[in-house]
C-alpha cells in the first residue's frame, strides 16, 4: 500500500513543481521585460541649451532624439533603448527640402521643431544631461 501511495503522489508532486517552474519562468520574463521595456518612461534629459540647424531632404524620414541622450543630436543614435529610458524618436518625414532648427533641450511643444523653450528660465538653470 506504502508504495501505491507514493506512485498516487509522484505525478501530483510532478505537477505542483512544473506549475511553480512555469510561474519562476514568467517572473524571470517579466522582471526582463520590466528592465529592458519599464512602465514608466524616463524623463528626456537636455541635450543642449540651443538648437540645432539642419538641412531636412524633402521625402526623406528621420528620427529625432526624444530622450536627450543621443551622441547624433538632433537625431536618435539609439541610446534610449540601451540606457532602457522606455522612451523613442519621433519619427518624422520632410515635406520640402529646406534649413530647420530642431530642438536639443527636449522642452518644446513642437516636438521636433525648435519653438524658444530653450530660451527660458528653467532650461536655462538646467544642466546639460539633466531632466527638466
Amino acid at each position: 500500500m506504502g508504495g501505491g501511495v507514493g506512485a498516487i503522489l509522484r505525478p501530483a508532486a510532478w505537477s505542483c513543481l512544473q506549475t511553480v517552474q512555469k510561474l519562476s519562468q514568467r517572473r524571470d520574463i517579466s522582471s526582463w521585460l520590466n528592465r529592458w521595456f519599464p512602465k514608466t518612461p524616463a524623463k528626456s534629459v537636455v541635450a543642449q541649451k540651443t538648437p540645432i540647424k539642419v538641412e531636412l531632404v524633402a521625402g526623406k524620414t528621420y528620427r529625432w532624439c526624444v530622450c536627450g541622450r543621443s551622441k547624433k543630436q538632433p537625431f536618435c543614435d539609439g541610446s534610449h533603448f540601451f540606457q532602457r529610458t522606455g522612451l523613442s524618436p519621433l519619427k518624422f518625414k520632410a515635406q520640402e527640402t529646406r534649413v530647420v532648427a530642431l530642438c536639443t533641450c527636449k522642452a518644446t511643444q513642437k516636438a521636433p521643431y525648435c519653438d524658444g523653450t530653450h530660451r527660458s528660465e528653467r532650461v536655462q538653470k538646467a544642466e546639460v544631461g539633466s531632466p527638466l
